[in-house]
């Protein structure tokens, strides 16, 4: 008893480290990143590189300017430019994608204290950032094997309109269609969940129960199966569903709170495709429901052993 040592909670030891779990990110995005470089070419190579650079150089100056702690060592401003470069199409100006990775690394995460007290995801902020201020940035753009495809007819937009050839579901699956650079390719990113499934660093209970809510929603307000698989297949459900609603800081920690925040993510997407003035929603549903997290949150906390009710009196 001499040596018994008594400390605050949590009592938790593991040997994740915020390093580890953003470099397992990067390598589950590789997939998606070389399919993203190998259908839209040379140009998505460098909104690629811009947007990580000037992720990592934003978070830097911050830090040196503020005189904080250098974090850039963690990799998360490495995860943030990369995510958000796959989230946008070759529309987008070089200098939009820096526009894009300033706002989502200085505005939404260091404005905030940085990693771990940012509100929202900073990537889909800065996307969303990009998409009202320059709302082409949002559109598709044709793959280097579909020239003839017109800038801007993705999937979602052909449904939506109701006008329009839709891409067999194998293009669909391999990519060979319009669409952000890192979403098309469902193979790479489910390649890329099974490696996070794998290694621990997400469950799946956000990806799963948000593409099922919006799979099961658009069979029954279409009443069609090939329009639902069009609609978990195309935007940016899975890419959005997999890795950021699944992101540590601005998602809910238990797994009744996880599948409400995939629910709402889910139903909010579905609303804004088929009722919203935007073709996608999922951007929205995560930054919505990321405002909401700590609110739903509080479904999972465990009253404490031996501990009772406030009651007034």
């Amino acid at each position: 008893m001499e040596n018994l040592i008594v400390s605050s909670s949590p009592h938790i030891h593991s040997r994740a480290t915020t390093r580890n779990i953003m470099r397992d990110v990067v390598i589950a995005l590789l997939p998606a990143t070389v399919a993203a470089i190998v259908l839209f070419g040379f140009k998505a190579a460098l909104m690629i590189a811009v947007c990580v650079a000037s992720a990592i150089l934003s978070e830097f100056f911050f830090s040196l300017i503020a005189k904080k702690k250098q974090t850039i060592g963690d990799l998360s401003a490495v995860v943030t430019g990369l995510l958000l470069a796959l989230n946008l199409s070759t529309k987008v100006e070089l200098w939009q994608c820096m526009l894009g990775s300033m706002f989502a690394i200085i505005i939404v995460k260091c404005v905030f204290g940085g990693l771990g007290k940012n509100f929202a995801n900073p990537a889909i902020t800065g996307r969303i950032f990009l998409v009202i201020a320059f709302g082409a940035v949002a559109g598709g753009a044709h793959t280097v094997f579909t020239p003839e495809i017109s800038a801007g007819a993705t999937p979602l937009e052909i449904i939506k309109s109701g006008s329009g050839t839709l891409p067999s579901l194998f293009n669909m699956l391999i990519g060979n269609r319009g669409g952000a650079i890192g979403e098309t390719c469902a193979i790479a990113l489910i390649i890329g969940f099974v490696y996070l499934l794998c290694r621990k660093v997400i469950s799946w209970h956000i990806p799963v129960v948000f593409v099922g809510t919006v799979f099961v929603l658009s069979l029954i307000v279409k009443q069609d199966l090939t329009i639902a698989l069009y609609e978990v297949l195309g935007g940016g459900l899975l890419i959005g569903a997999i890795f950021m609603a699944t992101d540590y800081v601005t998602s809910p920690m238990g797994r009744l709170a996880k599948v409400i925040f995939a629910f709402g993510c889910g139903v909010i997407t579905v609303l804004i495709r088929f009722w919203g003035s935007y073709p996608e929603g999922v951007s929205f549903a995560i930054l919505f429901m990321n405002i909401l997290s700590p609110y739903i949150e509080k479904i999972h906390i465990i009253k404490p052993l031996g501990g009772i009710k406030n009651v007034k009196k």
